[in-house]
């Protein structure tokens, strides 16, 4: 992790607030108090890139299906399975297999800290590639984001499928879209936290879409973090990589 010693100092000598926090910090984290945390992202076994370049394959043949049976699926888990995928109903169940060995790979250790300053505005401050938070801030008034971008404004809250990239976790989502003249800016931030109660999720997308489609900026932050007894483990030893819990997708043909 590369910081600065003052950064890392003010994080470390920050005194406990005890000011309250706003509800969609609750259980998550509090004011003043520092946390260990991990950049990182989820990814299944390498072995899982043959399957995905066959369905590929399949959808450069017939783009117009796939479009029409991706937009048709549960957005977020694989898809369900039909013979038009360019798998066979043997290789559709190892994709399956390996998917549910995905993991989280941490590739950086940031810190945390959520403060209070004005009274009801709450930024989290984060050092190293996290950084780019700090840019937000919370009205506790108004229950909304705001960043260089505009508002972002609260949306439906998240109950992830077990079978998503994530796995299964639920929180809260704010969103943003703003027309550059040239294109879109869409900012996305969500809080919350994974079903077993271990681990706290801060996930952060800013990212531009020009006339073309082109996207010249695309910035994501999947940050993970240790809840209750897990927060007092990580004190002990670094984080290691994780498995979300195996799902089965019932597989079923659209056609």
């Amino acid at each position: 992790m590369k910081t600065t010693a003052p950064l890392i100092a003010a994080f470390l000598t920050a005194s406990l607030s005890a000011a309250e926090v706003p509800k969609v910090f609750e259980g998550l984290m509090q004011a003043g108090v520092p946390i260990r945390a991990q950049r990182g992202m989820v990814v299944p076994p390498v072995e899982i890139d043959k399957y995905v370049a066959k369905v590929e394959a399949s959808a450069r043949k017939d783009p117009e299906w796939f479009k029409e049976f991706g937009a048709a699926a549960k957005p977020g888990v694989p898809l369900p399975y039909d013979e038009r995928l360019g798998l066979t109903k043997e290789e559709y169940n190892e994709y399956l297999a390996l998917w549910n060995k995905r993991e989280f790979k941490p590739m950086e250790e940031v810190m945390l800290m959520l403060r209070e300053s004005p009274p009801g505005t709450w930024k989290i401050s984060a050092t190293g590639s996290a950084s780019s938070l700090s840019t937000l801030y919370y009205s506790a008034k108004d229950d909304e984001f705001h960043s260089p971008n505009g508002v972002l404004k609260r949306i439906e809250d998240i109950k992830a499928d077990p079978a998503s990239i994530l796995g299964e976790w639920t929180g809260s989502e704010w969103k943003v879209e703003s027309d550059t003249g040239f294109g879109m800016v869409k900012e996305n931030v969500a809080l919350g936290r994974y079903a077993d109660n271990r681990h706290g999720l801060v996930v952060y997308r800013v990212q531009e879409i020009i006339t073309d489609g082109g996207r010249p900026f695309d910035n994501a932050l999947v940050i993970r973090f240790p809840l209750g007894a897990a927060a007092k483990d990580a004190k002990a030893a670094p984080a290691k990589e994780t498995k979300p819990a195996p799902v089965k997708v019932t597989p079923k043909k659209k056609y």
